[in-house]
This record gives structure tokens, C-alpha cells and sequence, in this order.
């Protein structure tokens, strides 16, 4: 274990317990540092877990793996393909070097999580440290092995404020051996959510379904996954719901999707937020976003929007606590983790006493100016 100007790296379990053990400021995990809004916080110091890495089980045949919280997701991305597997909730910034702990303590999904859900559906096993410096383990290393309080699904989503991850356990799924994206252009924004609803609820294995705005009216992607010689009956059919629509190129469907997962909306300078919403919400909400020139993405069918906001970040987050609906901040203010509604805070006070009753964790909201 080494520290660095308020800087502490762990490359072991062991380190990580000794870390949180000391007196000192609260800490924060961070990985790959991908998600800096979430990875640091003014008066609190930083535990870096680049080093704690590495796939320590994999079995192809049961379709899960056990890996160190620290892993990037690129790593485990290439060693599941060697087996023609896949992470299905398409975890986002992996090109970038965002890890399997990060992943979770965010609780982020790509757009490909539109078929088989998200991050906590996938998580099958956490061991974490706690504020007191132990060692807790939640579920299990294999699908079955499910018994006692869900832990898994508390991480998820935990920011880092409940414990710091340092081992997870995932179930995978055998990845489509081809895709195929049919694009349309539909005259209003609303337009584009009333059918990308129509689209969610038809007898199709959606893998992804994502709306943007165009220069004229919304960009409505449909994308499909499966066997290669499976595919063209199903573009025919996508086709015959969407008018107007195009089958994109093989090359082009992977650079779609490959920018996607990058989240490349906006300037670098902007926050990045993801809200949580249904299609329903998108007409309202977009029109607000527009007159306040963010530039904006709808995942999931509707269900996820990525904002990538100029303003302020007081300003965000009075615009979607208007609207009720809650944000995380990805890039940005990082005394706005949470922005927006925010509807767990009652829940998640009174577990983070019980996990860290000394505060060795920042609080899941700053004071900010």
C-alpha cells in the first residue's frame, strides 16, 4: 500500500482493510477514474484501486467468473470472447478503462441492457469493505448460490458510500454472433417516444432501442443481435414497423454503438448525467433541455436519458427535480453526485450508519454552494 498526496493505492484485499482502518479523512474508491464526478469529493481522500485487478475464476461452462474490483471491463470483455461470451448489460466507458467496480458502485448500463436488463441483474457476488474495516460478503460466486439479504443489488448503484467493492462475481450469456441496426427518422421528438414505445412492446428481441434528436425532428435506432443467417427476416419486419428506415452497414452499426457505449454527447467540459424516466416522460423533458442547449440521448426504449448539460449544475438539478425525475452526475460537479429527484435518500441513510457508523465514507451528498 502507497499514499500520495491524499492519494492511497491498494493492490490488495488486505491493503483496502488497512486503508479504511486508518484515521484520516473519509475515502472514496476510485478505478479506472472514468466517472470523476463519482470518484472524488472536496476534504476526501482517495483509495485507488487500479491495482487490484485481475480474474481470479472463470468457468465458460457455468457462464460465470469472479474478478477483483479493480479489473477494467476491456480485460474482461476480451476474455470472455475467447469463449463467445458476453457481459449483456453493454457496460459503458470501456474503452476508456472503466472497471467492473466502478460499473457497479455507478450502477450504469449501456444500451444494450434493453434485452436482459442491467448491472444488479448480472451481479451475482459482492465482497466489500465496510466502514469498520471488515470484510463482508453478499451472495455468491455461481447462479444458484442466492440465499440471505441481497447485497449484490444494494452496491449496486451505492456510489462508493456504503463500502468499498473488492471482489465481484457475474453471470454471462453467450454473445449474439451477429447485429444489425435499422435507422429511421421520425418528424418530432414526441413522435420518436410514442413509437419507440409501440417498438418495446412488440414480440421482438430488442437489443438496444435509442432515440436522439436530428436536424429534422429524431433519429429512432432499432437494433437487433442473434445469428447471422437469423437476421434478414427480422430486419424485414423491423422494416415494415418503421417507415423511412435504412438497414446501417456493418461498419456503421459498430461505430454507432461503440460511441454509445463511449457516452461521446456533448463537450468534455459539460456535466454528463444519466436521469432515470419512461418514454413517457421524454417530450417534456426534451423540450426543457433543448431551450437550455444540452445536448441529449434516450436509451433502453426511453427508460435512460444521457444529458450533457452546459449550465450549472444547480440549474440541472432544479430543471429535473421539476420534473421528478432523478440523475447521477458522471462528469461534472462533484458535489452533485445525485441530482433531481431523489427518491432513496430515506432508504440509504440509515444502511450507510449501519455499514459506516464512523463516517469513513463521504455522505452521499456535499454541501455546495
Amino acid at each position: 500500500m502507497s499514499a500520495i498526496r491524499n492519494i492511497i493505492s491498494a493492490t490488495t484485499i488486505e491493503e483496502v482493510q488497512a486503508a479504511v482502518s486508518m484515521i484520516g479523512p473519509p475515502l472514496l474508491a476510485r478505478g479506472g477514474g472514468t466517472k470523476p464526478a463519482l470518484s472524488q469529493a472536496d476534504g476526501v481522500g482517495t483509495l485507488d484501486l487500479s491495482g487490484l485487478r485481475g480474474i481470479s475464476e472463470y468457468d465458460p461452462g457455468e457462464y460465470t467468473f469472479t474478478a477483483y474490483a479493480g479489473t477494467p471491463l476491456a480485460v474482461v470483455r476480451h476474455a470472455l470472447a475467447e469463449h463467445g461470451q458476453y457481459l449483456p448489460f453493454d457496460p459503458p466507458l470501456a474503452d476508456a478503462g472503466a472497471t467492473l467496480g466502478g460499473t457497479i458502485a455507478a450502477g450504469v448500463s449501456g444500451a444494450g441492457r434493453m434485452r436482459y436488463g442491467g448491472v444488479r441483474d448480472f451481479l451475482i457476488g459482492v465482497r466489500f469493505v465496510d466502514g469498520q474495516g471488515r470484510l463482508v460478503r453478499g451472495g455468491g460466486k455461481v447462479v444458484k448460490n442466492a440465499a440471505g439479504f441481497d447485497l449484490p443489488k444494494l452496491m449496486t448503484g451505492s456510489l462508493g458510500r456504503l463500502g468499498v467493492l473488492v471482489e465481484v462475481s457475474f453471470k454471462v450469456f453467450p454473445a449474439p454472433a451477429a447485429y444489425a441496426t435499422v435507422a429511421a427518422t421520425l418528424p418530432t421528438m414526441a413522435e420518436a417516444a410514442r413509437m419507440v414505445q409501440q417498438l418495446a412492446a412488440a414480440p421482438v428481441d430488442w437489443e438496444a432501442l435509442d432515440i436522439a434528436p436530428a436536424p429534422k425532428g429524431a433519429t429512432l435506432w432499432a437494433r437487433l443481435g442473434g445469428l447471422k443467417q437469423a437476421l434478414p427476416p427480422r430486419v424485414a419486419r423491423v422494416q415494415e414497423l418503421l417507415e423511412d428506415s435504412r438497414l446501417l452497414t456493418p461498419a456503421e452499426d459498430e461505430a454507432l454503438w461503440r460511441r454509445i457505449n463511449a457516452l461521446d454527447f456533448g463537450n468534455a467540459a459539460d456535466m454528463l448525467v444519466k436521469a432515470a424516466l419512461t418514454a413517457r416522460d421524454i417530450p417534456a423533458l426534451d423540450a426543457a433541455l433543448a431551450a437550455a442547449g444540452a445536448v441529449r440521448h434516450y436509451s433502453a426504449a426511453g427508460n435512460l436519458a444521457w444529458i450533457a448539460w452546459p449550465g450549472s449544475a444547480h440549474d440541472l438539478d432544479r430543471l429535473l427535480a421539476g420534473q421528478r425525475l432523478p440523475g447521477l452526475t458522471l462528469r461534472g460537479a462533484a458535489a452533485f453526485p445525485l441530482v433531481g429527484r431523489r427518491p432513496a435518500a430515506a432508504f440509504l441513510q440509515p444502511v450507510k450508519q449501519t455499514l459506516d457508523p464512523a463516517g469513513r465514507f463521504p455522505a452521499f451528498e456535499q454541501d455546495a454552494d
